[in-house]
């Protein structure tokens, strides 16, 4: 097991082919700031990097997963003149702002993230847990695109994560009016996953699940979904067949095959 703390924001500890990733600033309701967008996308590129993880569960401590922007702290960096934050234009991550890529880096992240969302998801903390795979929820959590309440819009990849999510005319209502959404209705709107009484602890038991799978399959199951939402379907048929071909025979599949005629846990290579 190994255990990193990023930028005072973010504490991930990883074992048995899990990341779990916790947002670790109670006292602010693990509010965005400067410090926590970047620790995010670092954790994100740690978890990544390290040999052998297979599943991520990002999480926050205390009594709420993310409140949303930490106004103060945002107003005193545009004050000192942070570059990043006046210029929300400029491609500082590939394809993305630093705002953006807070959340748009699970997207991206090569294995499965589950978010688990307790107490409130606001504004550009839901947008980080609408990055993720799936969202595990407590029937009361509250969720809400709570930008236009600041005359604003979502900004933290929201409208792009937010499209493939929801239905066109529910994605405008929660954007234009910023109403609080509860789990119930969060998951029949499309927003989360699935109502847990304890979230975190059915989102480290689904990525243990996911980890004993093939390593190989899943990660290409996550390219291959990824793709669907932009892809024609002559492409996106094309890729799915590709990433098949690739499988079929190879260590891993075969391994998973034996397994389950053998009944016995499979040993995956990474």
């Amino acid at each position: 097991m190994t255990a990193t703390r990023i930028r005072d924001r973010i504490a991930v500890t990883i074992a048995d082919g899990v990341a779990d990733i916790r947002l670790d600033r109670a006292d602010k309701m693990n509010a965005l700031d400067p410090a926590m967008f970047d620790a995010l996308i670092e954790a994100a590129d740690l978890v990544g990097r390290t040999k052998g993880v297979r599943a991520a569960v990002l999480s926050g401590e205390g009594r709420a997963f993310c409140a949303g922007l930490d106004f103060e702290s945002f107003q005193a960096m545009q004050a000192g003149g942070d570059a990043s934050l006046r210029d929300l234009v400029a491609r500082t991550h590939g394809i993305a702002n630093r705002p953006q890529m807070a959340a748009w880096c699970w997207r991206e992240l090569a294995v499965p993230v589950i978010c688990a969302v307790h107490g409130v998801a606001f504004g550009g903390g839901l947008q980080v847990a609408l990055g993720a795979d799936m969202r595990f929820a407590t029937a009361d959590a509250k969720l809400s695109v709570m930008e236009i309440k600041w005359g604003l819009v979502p900004d933290v990849a929201g409208t792009q994560l937010l499209r493939h999510l929801c239905r066109d005319d529910v994605v405008r209502d929660l954007t234009y009016t910023g109403r609080i959404v509860a789990g119930a209705e969060a998951q029949a709107l499309g927003l989360v996953s699935r109502i847990e009484a304890d979230p975190r602890a059915a989102a480290l038991a689904a990525a243990r699940d996911i980890a004993a799978k093939n390593p190989d399959a899943v990660r290409a199951a996550k390219r291959l979904l990824n793709a669907a939402t932009v892809s024609s379907p002559a492409d996106g048929l094309q890729m799915e067949s590709a990433e098949q071909q690739k499988l079929l025979g190879s260590a891993n599949q075969v391994e998973a095959v034996k397994a389950n005629m053998e009944k016995r846990a499979p040993r995956f290579a990474d």
